[in-house]
This record gives structure tokens, sequence and C-alpha cells, in this order.
């Protein structure tokens, strides 16, 4: 059972490394389980932000300056859900816009037809 255990653990250490975030690093954050973003899932961004790191809760979890829409959501994130921010040239890669905008409301102006009810014929009851 020990070796078992050993061989697993040497595995897993091979192939993994603990993050190394610090506070004041800026982080994306992962957002599929993310319900409270407007828009259709399917053009949501995958990772939203930049945020800024505010503490380290452990080697596995990290503490966000949330803003925006998502800052109803709980600041404590695990490492797991987030990566770190590369930035890029603005001139070269321009912000996307996104393709929606707020509908207005439609209004009715004018009434073409109004709808009548047929009567219930009185038919023969035998």
């Amino acid at each position: 059972m020990d070796d078992s255990f050993n061989y697993a653990k040497a595995r897993w250490h091979k192939s993994h490394k603990p993050p190394d975030f610090k506070i004041g690093d800026l982080v994306l954050v992962s957002t599929p389980n993310f319900n409270n973003i407007k828009g259709p899932k399917k053009l949501k961004d995958s990772f939203a932000g930049p945020f800024i790191i505010k503490a380290l809760h452990g080697p596995n979890s990290v503490q966000l300056e949330l803003t925006g829409e998502i800052m109803k959501k709980h600041r404590a994130f695990p490492v797991s859900l987030i990566k770190p921010h590369s930035s890029s040239d603005k001139e070269l890669f321009p912000l996307r816009n996104t393709p929606f905008r707020r509908r207005r409301r439609k209004q009715i102006v004018k009434v073409l037809k109004e709808r009548r009810t047929r009567k219930k014929k009185k038919g023969n009851t035998l």
C-alpha cells in the first residue's frame, strides 16, 4: 500500500508544479461556471479580468479584487480557475466590441384590426 502511494505521489510531483502567484499580480478568472454574466453562453469569454491578487490563502487559493459583473461573486478562487495575465499591445490587438446592443422597446403605433370572437351557435340538442 505504501509503495503504491509513494509511486502515485512521485508521478504527481513530476508533472505538477506549485503556482507562483504573488500579491499584486494580475490574473484572469475562468468563467464557465458563472451564471450572472449576461449574453449567450456561446459568445462569452472563457476568462474574465484582469484582476489583482489581494491575498493568498494557502498554496491553492487566492483572494481577488473583483470589479464589474463578477463583483457579486465570492472573492476567493482556487488556483485551478485562474491563470496569469499577459498584457498585449493595444495597437496590434485592440479590445473587441461585443456584438450586442441594448434593444429599444418597441411601441405600438396604430392598431390595424381588432380581433373579434365568434358567438357560439345554438345547435340542436337531443
